[in-house]
């Protein structure tokens, strides 16, 4: 498993698939799981230790409201963590973002948009194709696919409009 998906609770499941969706389309191993920094410290530290341990590259963590999952992981986790702030609540998820995005020296957070799963996916990606030729090749096709499908609906915008 390269890449550990945590997230704080089964109701961001729906977005965080998001991340888990791009790693399958890239061929990346993963793995998903439910932990809390407040409601499951203890449960969080030792999935940490248990990334270290068995070589896990890169961990996404999505929460939403305090959001201090991605924090608190990335203050034991010696790679690159990002965070997802996850849209819930009155503030819609504002609070999410800057808790995820506010960290203190010495514990960096890559942090996406709110609901940004697909960005992070996308991100662990890129940061595993640093020393991967193959996984780099796949993602300038996909880098390539997206300025080819922006290209085909620009021409088909064009035909449409001057009809």
């Amino acid at each position: 498993m390269k890449v550990l998906i945590i997230t704080g609770s089964d109701s961001d499941l729906s977005v965080m698939k998001e991340a888990a969706e791009v790693l399958e389309e890239f061929g990346v191993e993963y793995e998903m799981t439910i932990s809390s920094a407040h409601r499951s410290p203890e449960r969080t530290k030792e999935l940490v230790e248990k990334a270290k341990r068995d070589g896990v590259k890169v961990i996404i963590a999505g929460a939403g409201m305090a959001a201090h999952l991605a924090g608190a992981v990335a203050a034991d986790f010696p790679l690159p963590v990002i965070g997802v702030p996850l849209q819930s609540g009155i503030l819609k998820g504002m609070d999410a973002f800057l808790s995820t995005i506010q960290m203190p020296p010495g514990v960096p957070v890559a942090t996406v948009a709110i609901n940004g799963a697909k960005n992070a996916g996308l991100l662990a990606v890129q940061i595993l194709a640093i020393s991967d030729k193959q996984l780099e090749q796949r993602l300038m096709d996909y880098k390539k696919k997206l300025a080819n499908d922006i290209w085909k609906k620009s021409e088909k915008l064009r035909r449409i409009t001057r009809a």
